[in-house]
């Protein structure tokens, strides 16, 4: 997993799971404190998260409300776009240009 960026927008790449999960909080929750405004969470190099991974992002989240902030999701992969979905947490997150309408599952 990498992480690069700064306070207004970080690049997230490779996997976001249980082994990357406090190298990520860390660099998550200092982006969102030293900043203002939106945080975009660039999500396009990012190959797979699990639960943990999901629960990071889930704790920024929270973190940048209570800071004052939004976090932003930007380029969510397809196969992220529908855990998203089957989990509501798309219509908890701010996800930039929403989600993709062929990528969701059909009820």
């Amino acid at each position: 997993m990498h992480i690069r960026g700064d306070h207004a927008e970080l690049v997230v790449g490779g996997r976001l799971d249980v082994r990357s999960a406090a190298d990520a909080r860390t660099a998550l929750h200092s982006a969102v404190d030293s900043g203002g405004g939106d945080l975009v969470l660039d999500l396009t190099e990012l190959d797979s998260w699990d639960a943990t991974g999901l629960g990071v992002i889930m704790g920024a989240h929270r973190r940048a409300g209570r800071a004052g902030r939004r976090l932003v999701l930007r380029g969510v992969p397809p196969q992220m776009q529908r855990l998203l979905v089957a989990t509501r947490l798309h219509r908890i997150l701010a996800i930039e240009g929403g989600l993709e309408a062929e990528s969701l599952p059909r009820v």
